[in-house]
């Protein structure tokens, strides 16, 4: 439930405060209607994902986290391969209604394309080296960027109509996506570093298992100093704007975090330490994205 709130957290977000002040005066009735529905299709699909993943999982949640199995608990497995199916279907119809074929056959294509891809996620890629951490935080880029591409009609391209697309909105856009990707690299390896011991009884060929922790803790870092450096880096070009309150925030909120990570990550040794790290890094998951309220008032 949680990670279902911040999908549509970072959704709402989005939509309210970077394309809404940027296209203020030239949004669509319909766009309301539409946006609604993605989210909708959004929740579906992901809530569907991690049913079937509890679903194959539940030998090395037992090990992993036993106060957390659902899965032949609460609900059947047989209830769960129909709730799979049930919402994973109700997910690509609310896509559908938001997205007709006609006009985004691409971004129908896409959402159809997720909802296999986590059947295989959960089923081959989460036990295979790095493909499975790619997986996931492609998935989670897409949550933002399927809100993009839903404002420009492919159709509309293709007949040669003019689109106009903010510069503005197309970096921040990215900007996000990138953002959500790399923080997702960095919790999806962390929490493998913590699933360690499930992980090695279940057979998964994890960047724990496969490399050892040292190896997997080096991966961690270059991607957290690639995020810390990147987030600077944005900040360093904000202040000719005097955006002094978006500057502390992400210095204290994400920047500050990041590097704690980052300090904690080579003393980590136990289980605990690591979940304590996977953690934080939702929390500057979290933070990053209410950031986006910034640009309700700067844009």
């Amino acid at each position: 439930m949680p990670n279902l709130l911040f999908i549509a957290l970072t959704q709402l977000l989005f939509q309210f405060c970077i394309y809404t002040p940027l296209y203020k005066g030239q949004i669509p009735e319909s766009d309301f209607t539409r946006f609604i529905l993605i989210v909708l299709a959004s929740l579906l699909i992901a809530a569907a994902g991690y049913i079937i993943n509890d679903y194959f999982d539940i030998d090395i949640d037992e090990v992993n986290k036993p106060e957390r199995v659902i899965v032949d608990r609460i609900i059947s497995r047989r209830w769960a391969i129909a709730w799979h199916f049930m919402l994973s279907m109700a997910g690509i119809i609310f896509t559908l209604f938001a997205l007709p074929v006609f006009q985004f056959p691409h971004l129908v294509l896409a959402n159809i394309f997720c909802v296999i891809l986590l059947w295989f996620y959960s089923t081959n890629y989460k036990k295979t080296l790095i493909i499975g951490n790619v997986v996931i935080s492609l998935l989670t880029a897409w949550t933002v960027l399927i809100i993009f591409f839903s404002k420009f009609p492919l159709a509309a391209s293709i007949k040669g109509e003019e689109q106009h697309i903010d510069p503005k909105f197309f970096r921040l856009s990215f900007l996000y996506a990138g953002f959500a990707f790399i923080i997702s690299i960095i919790r999806e390896a962390i929490k493998d570093m913590e699933d360690l011991p499930g992980d090695t009884k279940g057979g998964c060929k994890t960047m724990p298992v496969v490399w050892g922790l040292t190896a997997t803790k080096v991966y961690v870092a270059v991607w957290l100093i690639v995020l810390t450096a990147s987030i600077a880096a944005i900040q360093v070009y904000i202040i000719q704007f005097g955006w002094w309150w978006p500057l502390l925030y992400c210095i204290f909120l994400i920047i500050g975090p990041l590097t704690f990570i980052f300090y904690k990550l080579f003393k980590a040794q136990t289980s605990l330490h690591f979940r304590t790290l996977s953690g934080m890094t939702k929390l500057v998951m979290l933070t990053g994205t209410l950031s986006m309220i910034f640009f309700y008032f700067y844009l």
